[in-house]
């Protein structure tokens, strides 16, 4: 079973424990006794980072003491779907929890533009302030704070040059409607140039788009670089079924988007940005903290990873530097 479905299954089982028969508006149970504490979760969609936040943010509230005497929590995904996100806001606006996770920037955005009284713990977010998320990362002054995912971009496509060290055309794909996305490529282009790469853009709306975008750049470059993109990530194998028939490899900005058959990622560990954004929640539930007054923080560590099914399919030999990376199959 691959990483991401083990995130998965767990979240889904640890959100099953800790909230019942939960619905949007808490459980009789606990509006009755007053004793419990909401914590209401958003996710724009699934795939594995998204996962690895969502259990990240569950686990560490557990760990805080938040177990499920102490706890309800309503997990909600949107499926991709901007109509659902803001139904769920909606919900969560009447529901009136003690914390909001929103997990993603299309999830955060929901939440944000509905809810103003209600503290937001993001995760899985590129960039707070470009979204309009918060006043400064360093200090909020609304009420939403949380975790960043921003990865290295330039050491990512610097990945593309040593493996593909002849490379003169870089791929990039994304989805041109994801404001994370865009900055994402806004980075990459610029450093493109700069190593003096010509750039060939593919963008898409929707996983439908996936295979007839990849279709359209992939005999045409040396490799294409996708950022850490909620689209394509929910998508990689329709992405990679195209470019491992060109011999195109695909580097990319989340682990999970490499244990899903891309190439190889220089990446957060969405996992451990996830206990950070649970520490920050449980403070505001210990009324530790308010997010206004929080800085929103950086990930904690990088990890190289690389898919070596997808190498030997490619062909392509690993270089000397990437020897202790992380390989997935």
């Amino acid at each position: 079973m691959k990483q991401w479905m083990k995130y998965a299954a767990a979240a889904v089982l640890a959100a099953a424990a800790l909230t019942g028969m939960a619905g949007c508006g808490g459980s009789s149970d606990s509006k009755a006794d007053g004793a419990k504490k909401h914590v209401a979760v958003i996710q724009i969609m699934q795939h594995g980072s998204l996962d690895a936040a969502n259990q990240g943010v569950i686990d560490q509230l557990a760990k805080r003491g938040y177990t499920a005497d102490k706890i309800e929590i309503d997990q909600q995904n949107a499926q991709g779907d901007q109509s659902n996100l803001k139904n769920i806001a909606s919900r969560f606006k009447n529901a009136k929890p003690d914390v909001i996770i929103a997990i993603s920037t299309p999830a955060a955005q929901s939440v944000a533009n509905e809810i103003h009284d209600i503290p937001i713990v993001g995760v899985a977010i590129t960039d707070f302030e470009t979204a309009k998320l918060v006043k400064s990362n360093q200090k909020p002054e609304t009420n939403v704070t949380g975790v960043n995912d921003r990865g290295p971009v330039e050491e990512q496509v610097d990945m593309g040059l040593k493996f593909v060290p002849s490379a003169k055309k870089m791929g990039l794909m994304y989805c041109a409607s994801e404001v994370n996305s865009e900055i994402q490529a806004e980075q990459a282009r610029k450093h493109a140039a700069e190593l003096g790469l010509e750039v060939v853009e593919a963008t898409v709306a929707n996983v439908n788009d996936i295979q007839q975008a990849a279709e359209s750049i992939a005999g045409d470059v040396d490799f294409i670089y996708v950022p850490t993109d909620n689209v394509i990530a929910s998508s990689i194998p329709t992405l990679v079924k195209v470019t491992d028939g060109a011999k195109v490899p695909v580097f990319v900005g989340a682990d999970s988007m490499a244990r899903d058959g891309a190439l190889g990622s220089i990446s957060v560990d969405f996992y451990k940005t996830g206990i950070q954004a649970g520490d920050m929640a449980a403070d505001i539930l210990e009324g530790k903290g308010k997010p206004q007054d929080m800085p929103v923080q950086d990930p904690a560590d990088l990890t190289v990873i690389i898919n070596k099914t997808n190498a030997s399919i490619l062909g392509i030999e690993i270089p000397e530097e990437y020897k202790n990376a992380v390989f997935v199959d």
